[in-house]
Parts: C-alpha cells; sequence; structure tokens
C-alpha cells in the first residue's frame, strides 16, 4: 500500500483517531479563529494609524489615491444600491481576480466563501451547492434547488446547469439565507447571482492566457466596442480550457479527473433612446470531463486484491478503470432584457430560452475494472452506467420598480417558469467472467414537467431619514409531473437493478414566501437591520433509474423560518468596512437525500427528513489602510443540526440521527486574504498577493458515518505579478496549495470501502496567467 503522506494523515478521522486528534484538532479551531481575529484587529489599527502592514492588490484597482476601500454596488434588492445599504447578507467576488487566481466554476470559489460550501460528485448533474448548511443532495429530476443560482437575471432552473465554468465574468454576488421574495421558491436557502461584463463604448479587446502544473490551460479572448454609434454596443468572449486532471488510470496509464471546454458569449445592449435599453445575450459552452472518486479506504482485502495495481490510500489519486467515467455537456441559451424608464420607474422584462444536454458514462464508483474479468464476482460486479438528460426551459419575468427616495420604495412583478426533463438511465452488470459477454442489464425512460407561476412584491418604507421597514410577499402556484418505465433482462432484482416497472403521477401546490424587517442608521457610517423571512421549495418527486413503488408519492413543500439581525459598518475614511449577520433558520419537511439499499447497491431516497435547523454568526472585513493594500477577511460559525428526522418505513439504514450535524456543514470556516501593489519605473508595478482558507472537520454523510468525516485543514495561495499600466499587460506567477495539503471534497462510505472525491488543488502547483489588453 502507498505510504501516506504527512498531509494525507489527518484527512479522516475513524472513531479513534477522533479521540487522538482532538487536542490537535482543537489547537487548529483556535489558532485559525485567534488569526482572524488578529487579522481583524491588525487591519482595523493600521487603518486607524495608516500604517502599511503586508501584501497585493492588482495595480489596475489600486489607483485610488484616498486609500477608501471601493464602493460595491449589488443587485440584491433588484435594483442597483450601495453592498453597505442592503439589509441582507452578501458576499461579493470580481471576476478578475477569480479568473487570476485559478478560480473559474462554482466548485473552485466557495473556498472565498466560508458560509458556502460544494458537493463534488460524479458529475455536474449531481453536484450541489450548500449554504449555511442547507443544500438539496439528489439526482432526481422532480427535485429543484436549495440555493438559485441567477445568471444575468435569468434563473437557471437545475445547478447542473451552471457548475460546469464561468465566463466573461464582471462579479458574483452570494445572497445567505432565504431569499424567496425576490428571487423565487429555490431560493430557500440563498441565491448565487452571476453578472458578466457590459459592452464598452470604446473598441478594445484582450486576451487571457493561463497555463499550470499538471497540463492545465485556458486561453480567454474578447472584443468589445460600438456597432452603430449611441445605440448598439456589443461584446464577444470566447474561450478554451483544458486540463489532463490529477488522478491516475493504471490501466491505461493516462490521466484522468480532468475537462475539456470551449464556449462563447455575445452580448448586445441597444438603446433606441435615452429612456429604453435592450439586452441581448446568447451562450453556449460544451464541456467533456472525467471526474473520479480514488479509493480512500478498503475494508476488504478482496477490494483491495480487485482495483489492483490502484493504491488504497487517504491521498490516493489512481484508479483501475480500463473505461474510465466520461461526461459530455453542453449549455446554450438567449436571453432579452428590456428596461423602459418613465417618470422615475422602471418596468424590466426578461425572457429566456435555455437548453442543457448532458451524457454521463460511469462506472461503479469510478474505481471498478471489466476488462480483467477474472476479477469480476458477485460481491464486486462490473457495472456500466449510461444516462443522458435534455433539459429544455422557457422562463418570463415582469418587473416594475419605483422611484427611489420616496416614502414607499417597492419592486413588484409576475414570473412564470416552464421546465421540460427527458432522461434516460441504462445500467450493464456483469458478475462473472461467463456473464461479462452477455450482460444484465436495465433501462429506464423518465420525464418530468414543471410550471411555476408567481406574484411577487417587496417594499422599503421610508418612516424618516434613519428608520425603515420592509415588507415583501411572494404567492408560487407550482405544477409538477412525471412519467417513469423501466425494463429489465431479469424478472428479479439483481446487482443495482430493480424488475421493470411503469408509474405517472402529478400534484399542485400554492406556497407563500415573504421577508418583514426594520433597518435604522445608526450613524452616517453605521446601518443596522432586523428581519424575519419565509422560504418556501416547491413539491418534488423521487424520479431516478431504480423508483419504486414507494417513491410515487408526491414529497411536500419544504419551507423555512429564518431570522437575522445584522450590521454594516465603516469607518477611518471609508478604509474599513465591517459587516456582522446573526442568523437562526429552521426548516419544515426537509427535502434530502436517504441512503438506503435497492437490489444490493446502495441508493438514495429522496424524502421529507423532517425538521432541521440552521444557526450562526457571519463577519465579513475589508480594510485598505493605505492605497496600494487590501487586507480581507470572512469567518462564518454555522451549526447546522437534525432536529427531528423522519425514518422513512422499511428503511435499512439507522435513522438515530436526531441532534446529528447536517453533512457538507463545517462548525468553522474561514477566508483572509491580503494583497499590496508596488510602482515601479517605467510605469511598472508589481504585484503581491497570499489567501488561506480554513475550515473545520466535515461531514459527508447524513448518516454519521466515521469515515466519511474530513478532517480540519489550510489551503495557503499565493501569486506574484508584474503589470504594466501604460501597455496594458499583465503577468502572474500563481502557486495553489502552497503546504502541499492533501484533502477531499467528498467521501462516500460503502459496506466494502471508502471513495473520496479528488479537488483540483489536492497537492501543490504552479502556474502562469498572462493578459494583455488591446
Amino acid at each position: 500500500m502507498k505510504k501516506r503522506s504527512a498531509s494525507a494523515k489527518n484527512s479522516i478521522q475513524t472513531p479513534s483517531s477522533q479521540f487522538a486528534h482532538s487536542s490537535r484538532l482543537k489547537f487548529q479551531l483556535k489558532k485559525s479563529i485567534l488569526l482572524t481575529s488578529a487579522f481583524f484587529s491588525v487591519a482595523a489599527g493600521a487603518a486607524e494609524t495608516n500604517v502599511a502592514i503586508g501584501a497585493s492588490i492588482n495595480a489596475a484597482t489600486s489607483d485610488n489615491d484616498s486609500g477608501a476601500a471601493p464602493i460595491i454596488t449589488v443587485t440584491a434588492t433588484r435594483r442597483n444600491a450601495s453592498l453597505q445599504s442592503v439589509p441582507i447578507a452578501v458576499s461579493v467576488l470580481d471576476g478578475d481576480e477569480l479568473e487570476q487566481s485559478n478560480r473559474t466554476s462554482i466548485d473552485r470559489i466557495v473556498a472565498e466563501i466560508p458560509s458556502v460550501n460544494f458537493r463534488q460528485q460524479g458529475g455536474n448533474k449531481d453536484s450541489t451547492i450548500f449554504v449555511r448548511g442547507i443544500g438539496t443532495i439528489s439526482t432526481s429530476p422532480g427535485v429543484e434547488p436549495t440555493v438559485s443560482t441567477v445568471i444575468d437575471g435569468v434563473v437557471y432552473a437545475r445547478p447542473g446547469q451552471a457548475t460546469v465554468d464561468l465566463l466573461d465574468i464582471d462579479h458574483i454576488e452570494i445572497l445567505r439565507g432565504p431569499q424567496g421574495t425576490l428571487f423565487g421558491k429555490n431560493a430557500s436557502s440563498g441565491v448565487l447571482s452571476v453578472t458578466s461584463r457590459q459592452p464598452t463604448s470604446q473598441t478594445s479587446g484582450y486576451v487571457d492566457a493561463s497555463y499550470y502544473q499538471s497540463n492545465e490551460q485556458r486561453v480567454r479572448a474578447g472584443i468589445s466596442g460600438t456597432l452603430v454609434p449611441e445605440v448598439v454596443k456589443a461584446s464577444f468572449t470566447a474561450l478554451y480550457a483544458n486540463y489532463d486532471g490529477n488522478v491516475s488510470n493504471v490501466a491505461s496509464g493516462e490521466k484522468v479527473n480532468g475537462y475539456d471546454r470551449q464556449g462563447a458569449r455575445v452580448k448586445f445592449l441597444i438603446t433606441p433612446n435615452k429612456d429604453t435599453d435592450i439586452t441581448l445575450i446568447a451562450d453556449y459552452l460544451r464541456s467533456t470531463s472525467s471526474p473520479s472518486f480514488t479509493a480512500y479506504k478498503s475494508y476488504s482485502p478482496a477490494f483491495t486484491q480487485a482495483i489492483f495495481p490502484a493504491t488504497v490510500a487517504l491521498d490516493s489519486r489512481q484508479v483501475n478503470a480500463d473505461i474510465p467515467s466520461d461526461i459530455r455537456d453542453i449549455n446554450k441559451g438567449v436571453s432579452a432584457q428590456v428596461d423602459w424608464r418613465n417618470a422615475g420607474y422602471t418596468l424590466t422584462s426578461i425572457t429566456a430560452i435555455r437548453r442543457w444536454d448532458n451524457t454521463q458514462y460511469t462506472t461503479t464508483s469510478a474505481i471498478g475494472n471489466s476488462d480483467n474479468v477474472n476479477r469480476i464476482s458477485a460481491n464486486f460486479p462490473a457495472t456500466r452506467d449510461i444516462g443522458t438528460v435534455a433539459f429544455d426551459q422557457i422562463s418570463q419575468e415582469l418587473r416594475i420598480a419605483s422611484p427611489k427616495e420616496q416614502f414607499i420604495d417597492y419592486v413588484a412583478g409576475l414570473y412564470y417558469l416552464h421546465g421540460k426533463d427527458s432522461e434516460t438511465y441504462r445500467r450493464i452488470v456483469s458478475t462473472s467472467a461467463v456473464s461479462a459477454t452477455s450482460p444484465d442489464q436495465g433501462y429506464a425512460v423518465y420525464g418530468v414537467g414543471s410550471d411555476s407561476y408567481s406574484a411577487f412584491g417587496e417594499s422599503t418604507i421610508n418612516f424618516s431619514s434613519i428608520w425603515r421597514g420592509i415588507a415583501g410577499l411572494r404567492w408560487t402556484h407550482d405544477e409538477l409531473s412525471y412519467d417513469h418505465q423501466r425494463t429489465s433482462t431479469k424478472a428479479t432484482a439483481f446487482a443495482g437493478v430493480q424488475p421493470g416497472a411503469q408509474n405517472s403521477g402529478d400534484t399542485s401546490e400554492n406556497g407563500v414566501s415573504g421577508r418583514v424587517g426594520i433597518q435604522t442608521d445608526l450613524s452616517p457610517d453605521v446601518v443596522a437591520y432586523a428581519t424575519y423571512s419565509r422560504g418556501y421549495k416547491g413539491p418534488a418527486y423521487n424520479v431516478f433509474f431504480n423508483m419504486l413503488s414507494r417513491d410515487t408519492l408526491a414529497l411536500k413543500p419544504e419551507t423555512s423560518n429564518s431570522f437575522e439581525v445584522g450590521l454594516k459598518s465603516t469607518a477611518f475614511d471609508k478604509r474599513l468596512t465591517l459587516n456582522l449577520a446573526v442568523f437562526k433558520t429552521k426548516y419544515a419537511n426537509y427535502q434530502a437525500n436517504f441512503y438506503d439499499t435497492v437490489a444490493g447497491a446502495v441508493v438514495t431516497r429522496l424524502i421529507n427528513a423532517g425538521d432541521v435547523s440552521t444557526q450562526g454568526i457571519e463577519i465579513d472585513l475589508t480594510a485598505r489602510p493605505v492605497a496600494r493594500l487590501t487586507l480581507s477577511g470572512s469567518l462564518a460559525y454555522t451549526d447546522a443540526t437534525i432536529d427531528q428526522f423522519n425514518c422513512p418505513p422499511a428503511a435499512a439504514a439507522s435513522c438515530n440521527l436526531n441532534g446529528k450535524t447536517l453533512p457538507f456543514s463545517p462548525h468553522v470556516k474561514t477566508y483572509t486574504r491580503a494583497s499590496y501593489a508596488i510602482p515601479l519605473q517605467n510605469g511598472l508595478n508589481t504585484d503581491l498577493s497570499v489567501d488561506y482558507a480554513w475550515q473545520s472537520k466535515v461531514q459527508y454523510d447524513l448518516f454519521q458515518s466515521p469515515d466519511a468525516i474530513q478532517g480540519s485543514f489550510g489551503i495557503l495561495n499565493g501569486s506574484i505579478a508584474l503589470s504594466s499600466l501604460n501597455n496594458g499587460w499583465r503577468l502572474a506567477l500563481v502557486g495553489k496549495n502552497l503546504t502541499n495539503k492533501s484533502y477531499a471534497t467528498n467521501l462516500v462510505a460503502n459496506a466494502s470501502y471508502v471513495t473520496r472525491a479528488v479537488p483540483r488543488d489536492d497537492e501543490r502547483y504552479l502556474g502562469l496567467n498572462l493578459h494583455k489588453d488591446f
């Protein structure tokens, strides 16, 4: 067996190792909190005394001679407003900084947002975002996400549509907590809102190229400018990205766990008159990938021998698969947004059509071997799954925003979303050398149709110059239907396949969500607020390959009640911003995946799991002690707990979960960043940057498997860049995971083994980024 690295020894905590390492973990937790607290204190002190302490901001953004932090504008209230003025906990990420630091997809950006986590699974279809410890884990097309993804005002109905790559991004806003009033029914835990760059008036362009170790390369190019003077501006951006992967397939000698992506986006901004803006967007992204889970731990010598010569180790980056996983994805769409202004009012219409095609070819646990037939057995069958998704959505939103600075400011609107999902799934199973030549198999065809109608409005009541009230309400009507048909080569269940069946059904529900609160200016630079929010997520069906009669009943809608108190402040001539949020949210009829055994295989059953809650505190700080120095830090303490678990009938697994922690929710997570720009001669600048992300241990299994615990860990990154403002170029050396820590973004425990998802930065790697404007 491969020798463990020192960094990997703490990657998992068994019951015995938990006790052995408890002192070390407590020390790490205290160290992280103390480091973060010290960072906050030093940053505040430096801002007060105007003393420079430390390392980088991009020279292009350090031209504010006053030293004040830049004003950040967000659209969290469906109209432009200062981040410091909105009564919502919001994190904002800059698109250029994300690209320069090789954080180009949602799974990579979560390191910068302590309240957010990401579940990496076999492919993007099965991946999920968690906010404040709450997220929906399901492969079923009959359930909507808990965290809504909105790109340029368009809601993406299924989370897999937006987890591949981010292209031409201006900034990302992460709204934490229920946002059902203005962003819809599938925002009961939060919203990830992405805004792309606007076309420029003057003709301009850029080329951005990166190369990283393990043969990862990215090339972006864009051009923008005016097509018709004062009437039409346009921009076009194209992307090519390729990565061999960081997992070795011993069967072929090639790398897996990589990707290949090509995409483009075109955007037109048409202003036929001074009161009308028309934005037209078309985008296309094609991706292929080979995600691979490695053998993390084995309880069975037979399993260890079955995958040999691939190793079983805490930091293993080897698989033995003659047919590796292959996922092909095409995501495309068009949208039209019209903004018409009259007498201070703004009427907005957003119309969008999107198509998502996804095909997955996967082997069992992505570590099986099907060519070496003498290793195939009933205990370790060779299984090949082929699944396809064809999903279409059409949406229409109409919105009106009242004039600002009135006694009552409001945003109101109507929304409609139609989704149509069609899927197929084939499972081919060989349990012996004989069956490998004539395998048994099951095949299912299923689909889901959904229609959602809603009316919403939220108002701000300006009682005085310092006191404001908040009141919002949304009514939603959901219609959901499904059909499912499965055939099988056997009349009885066999490894991972149920007998033939046919089912269909439909349901409809009405739901109400909303928000009320109070906001006050404690001073010109300090805003406090307190809100109550009601969240709603519509009914669901557990539609999947092995769907059984027990899955034909519709799940009840999931509802939440959330209380939040926040403080937003600036100080020292806007050199320091400090935002604080304290929250507590209770969820009823929580829709969760229950792991159970079907036909000898571990499967997930989507159920109304009962009542869960999440509570905690979030701190965000940004300081600019001097004009060229920026310090930022975030800390989240989250206690996400199962309050009352409803065990489904005839469950094979244990349901003694009351009081346990929800999966994918570390108690403490922090992120700190320091950046400093050094001006040189001849218009050159040197930019230094360092960031550190740390989190406490996290349980990846709802059923609290001791082998699905990722130990606490920290990741250190850094970069050194040389740039010229005069000539518009920038060259950066980027270092990821500089201390070479191995960790897992998911651990899946089975009866005989544990597998892990290997992240991109599972080991140290370096790269170069070159950007040229013209």
